[in-house]
């Protein structure tokens, strides 16, 4: 016997928003990482990797406050470096849509490493026409937000841009009749 789609529930993101941070520490990579995500305003989540693909009909806001221990689905790029060196992170997230049945739909896609701004935004774009074209779709608007560091008065540096998926409130119940 074959289901609805109707008949399931689907984890599905309405709302998104990007941000980023780059922060150092003398103590450790880690601590250079968790500062870049207090910078981010994500440090108090748990963030998961997921891959990158945004409903069609998601809205972009701005960052929100997320309450603390809140298990939260991210697209994330990060770099970690030390002094001396110049490191970045970035995510670039666009909408496509298929001309022929009309489908609509976005992607994001990450890149990171030992580079600047620039190279990172091109390298971003790259990716994001790719990932169209393997579709066959044609890219309607593209967006990126890199962050970049040169670690200078630090031992450790970290970079971090990241997507955050946000979901509409969903009503909890509970059962006391079990």
């Amino acid at each position: 016997m074959s289901e609805s789609a109707e008949s399931f529930m689907f984890l599905v993101p309405k709302y998104y928003f990007v941000t980023g941070g780059a922060a150092t520490s003398d103590i450790s990579p880690l601590n250079a990482f968790d500062n870049a995500l207090l910078k981010a305003g994500i440090a108090q989540c748990n963030l998961v990797p997921v891959s990158s693909i945004i409903p069609g009909d998601a809205i972009e806001i701005k960052p929100i406050k997320i309450p603390a221990g809140t298990i939260t689905f991210v697209v994330m790029a990060r770099t970690d470096g030390q002094n001396g060196e110049t490191i970045g992170a970035g995510v670039g997230w666009g909408f496509a849509r298929n001309p022929e049945t009309g489908e609509r739909y976005g992607f994001v896609a990450e890149a990171h490493g030992y580079r600047d701004k620039h190279s990172l935004k091109l390298d971003l774009e790259r990716k994001l026409q790719e990932m169209a074209r393997a579709r066959k779709m044609i890219l309607e608007s593209t967006y990126t937000r890199v962050e970049s560091l040169k670690v200078l008065d630090a031992i450790y540096g970290s970079t971090v841009a990241v997507f955050v998926y946000v979901f509409d409130k969903i009503p909890f119940r509970t059962n006391n009749n079990r």
